[in-house]
């Protein structure tokens, strides 16, 4: 049995973006929700965010909006939802059985520690590739990038999350 694998790598922040890239404090711009003709004031706040978009995508330059996830360390995620600061909240997490979240192993790259992260499946944004781009390699000179498997069971959390269907009648519980 494979005890240590690693989950994340430290890449050159000139490397093109890829699935499962960490982006620290990326603007996201977030609309009024009432537009009035002329001028439109916006918000613009900070996340720290993961890639989302395919690499395939990412890489052939078939996408204009890199979809993107926050993510939030463990401990600033449990003052949002007092339920994950329990024992059995936290192993929920772990186990996968709250679709509208997935959580990260600890991140122990030298300058890049991390506690354990949880991407939040429940606010997603677009970010425009050219400036994700742009602002990834200029923002510090590394950044740190999710390692396959790892990667693939944070994409396939998502589609389970996004590819949720609700019945109108469920079959009644067997007694």
């Amino acid at each position: 049995m494979i005890t240590e694998y690693p989950w994340y790598e430290e890449i050159d922040s000139k490397e093109d973006l890829l699935q499962g890239d960490f982006i620290d404090a990326c603007p996201i711009i977030i609309p009024p929700e009432q537009l009035q003709e002329g001028k439109v004031s916006v918000e613009v706040c900070e996340y720290d965010v993961v890639v989302m978009s395919q690499s395939c995508d990412l890489a052939q330059k078939k996408i204009d909006l890199v979809l993107v996830c926050p993510v939030w360390l463990l401990n600033e995620f449990e003052k949002q939802n007092d339920y994950f600061k329990s024992k059995k909240g936290k192993e929920e997490l772990r186990r996968g059985n709250n679709p509208s979240y997935h959580l990260l192993n600890k991140c122990s790259i030298k300058g890049h520690e991390k506690n354990y992260q949880v991407v939040d499946f429940r606010n997603v944004f677009s970010v425009p590739y050219a400036f994700l781009e742009a602002f990834a390699k200029k923002n510090r000179k590394t950044r740190v990038r999710l390692l396959p498997p790892y990667r693939e069971h944070l994409s396939q959390a998502f589609a389970r999350f996004f590819m949720r269907v609700g019945l109108p009648a469920d079959i009644p519980p067997f007694k």
